[in-house]
Order: structure tokens, then C-alpha cells, then sequence
């Protein structure tokens, strides 16, 4: 039986993103939108507080990125408190227009949306090298 694919959620993101060459990859049951090697924003469609746009940014860019997103928030769905992932709730009625402006502020090389992800680390396993048996 073939999987089916589910459609990535709020699909004029990339759109918007397009002139920079998004790549977009699965994440934890949303997707990540990077730009190059940032990682900028993860679309998020689930029926819960979380769900919107998230923007990759880190704490001491909150107060000035709510200046221009006044109804933006930590996430909550890690345990609460202050997290560097912060959402545009999908249910706002300025959803569209916040995410639209977050794309232009991505698009003009804005310091305060993106981060660069740690690299992953690597495996402990060591390998070994099998050996020839002697003849």
C-alpha cells in the first residue's frame, strides 16, 4: 500500500520564500523551511496552541521581533517557560499578514529570524573491520 504524503500546511510560506530557494524538510510531524544553512521557520498545522508558524530566533531578539508581532509567543508544546521557538498561532485573525511580513523580514537577511542547527552528532558505535580468513 502506497504512504500518503500530507500536504505541507500553510503553503504560501514557500511561495513567499521562493526567490531564496527554501528547502523544506519533515521535523517531529511539521516541517522545517531552511534558507541555505538556517533553519528559519517550522509550519506546524496540529489542532492544538502551538500550531501556526514558528520562527527560529533566538531570546535576546524576542522583545524586538514583538514589536512587530505583538501576539507572538513562546512555544509550549517542549514544557513551557521562555523557548528561542516562538509562534504565530494559526487562529489569530492577523495570521497571514504576521507570516507574510516574517517571509519579507527573511527575504532582506533579517539577523533575528533563523538559526543554524548543531551539527548532529556522531555515532558511538564504533565500526569493525571485518577480517580475511587465512587459507
Amino acid at each position: 500500500m502506497a504512504k500518503i504524503k500530507k500536504a505541507i500546511p500553510f503553503e504560501f510560506v514557500i511561495e513567499n520564500l521562493f526567490p531564496a530557494n527554501p528547502a523544506v524538510k519533515p521535523m517531529f510531524g511539521a516541517y522545517a523551511v531552511y534558507i541555505e544553512n538556517k533553519i528559519v521557520l517550522i509550519l506546524r498545522d496540529k489542532n492544538d496552541e502551538d500550531s501556526g508558524v514558528w520562527l527560529a530566533t533566538k531570546v535576546e531578539h524576542h522583545a524586538s521581533l514583538k514589536k512587530e508581532f505583538p501576539k507572538m509567543r513562546s512555544i509550549i508544546i517542549f514544557g513551557g517557560g521562555v523557548s528561542s521557538w516562538q509562534v504565530l498561532q494559526k487562529d489569530e485573525d492577523d495570521f497571514e499578514t504576521n507570516v507574510n511580513h516574517a517571509c519579507e523580514l527573511i527575504l532582506k537577511g533579517d539577523e533575528r529570524i533563523g538559526t543554524i542547527p548543531k551539527p548532529k552528532k556522531k555515532s558511538t558505535k564504533t565500526k569493525v573491520k571485518s577480517r580475511k580468513s587465512k587459507e
